[in-house]
């Protein structure tokens, strides 16, 4: 449908039951959401290969995949990601990258005849001052903030894409644009994570180390918009069965928060009163995140349900019973794409 609705809509197993679905990037962290939620509504030909099986950066990998694997739909998070300090390092690879694993799998679905193909974009593709909040027809009004630029349009020019073959060959994909993500099972590896659980375990080690300051990059004035995961895989899922149109659609809860009030709440949850120190010399990346959400409640009815505070508890709750256990996961070459906000260094 390609209609607008102001009635939540839900995912059914009447719908995912009997469809072949392909997610690539399924190990990472939206991803292993996604897996969990499909599970639950009987969904019995899901396929998540890794990168050890399907590197998606070689055309015969991506014609692999899909040949073997047969989908009726593809949601496609696999990507490669990372803070402000690895897109500074490697905006080349960052570009690369992500453009060739969106493009050769959109061609490859269309080849196959794949009923549906969902991609997951960025927040880093709008302009570096867009209004406030980001609404959808903004997304070219502008270059992205610097350091992300490449990812950025890389992931952007797969809309293009999108919206081409859908003139031409009338391949139905849909593109979505979440937000930060946070929640458990987050990457807590202080050389890659983003910026909430990148401040949970900086704040969780103070408090165990006795330390009574924690240094953070940038000014703590920049603000950030953040989705809980689960919602994230619940809009992701929605838009699959629900959404058929070409317009980009922004995934989160139309509400923003400073980094410093961000972790001066992380503190707060994890026990930790000490001095927060901010490093103005270093980059706060883009200074305002905050999205108009209308447009997916219109379409296929997402409203994110997970207030933010209860959110926030609940990630910080699953690292202080993982951490022993699972301290960090280890950069993954193909991960849920969340966008690229990094520890202290992208805020």
């Amino acid at each position: 449908m390609t209609g607008t609705t102001d009635i939540e809509r839900t995912s059914t197993p009447e719908f995912w039951g009997g469809r072949r679905v392909l997610v690539t990037g399924g190990n990472g962290f939206l991803g292993s959401q996604i897996l969990e939620q499909l599970e639950a509504l009987e969904a019995r030909h899901v396929q998540a290969p890794t990168v050890a099986e399907y590197d998606l950066t070689d055309i015969t990998a991506v014609r692999d995949v899909i040949t073997d694997s047969k989908p009726d739909i593809v949601i496609h998070l696999a990507a490669e990601v990372g803070g402000i300090g690895a897109n500074r390092e490697q905006p080349g690879r960052f570009f690369y990258a992500n453009m060739v694993m969106g493009v050769h799998m959109i061609e490859e679905a269309r080849r196959a005849g794949v009923e549906k193909f969902v991609q997951l974009g960025t927040i880093c593709a709008y302009p570096k001052h867009t209004p406030v909040p980001f609404h959808e027809a903004d997304l070219w009004n502008g270059y992205p903030e610097e350091t992300n630029a490449p990812y950025g349009i890389a992931k952007k020019a797969l809309l293009v894409q999108l919206q081409a073959y859908r003139a031409q060959y009338d391949f139905n994909g849909v593109y979505l644009l979440p937000v930060n993500l946070y929640g458990p099972r987050d990457n807590f590896d202080p050389r890659s994570s983003h910026v909430i659980p990148a401040l949970i375990r900086k704040m969780v080690e103070a408090v165990d180390d006795g330390r009574e300051e924690v240094f953070l990059w940038g000014t703590g004035k920049a603000s950030r918009e953040f989705l809980y995961v689960e919602d994230c895989a619940r809009a992701v899922l929605l838009a699959a069965e629900h959404y058929d149109g070409s317009e980009p659609v922004n995934l989160g809860t139309g509400s923003e928060i400073t980094i410093g009030d961000l972790a001066h709440r992380v503190a707060s949850e994890v026990g930790f009163a000490g001095r927060l120190t901010y490093d103005p010399s270093k980059p706060d990346g883009q200074p305002r995140r905050c999205l108009d959400t209308s447009r997916a409640v219109e379409r296929f009815g997402f409203r994110a349900q997970v207030p933010f505070e209860e959110g926030l508890r609940r990630t910080v709750a699953w690292y202080q019973e993982n951490r022993s256990t699972n301290p960090g996961r280890q950069p993954v070459t193909y991960s849920a794409t969340t966008q690229s906000d990094s520890v202290e260094e992208e805020h």
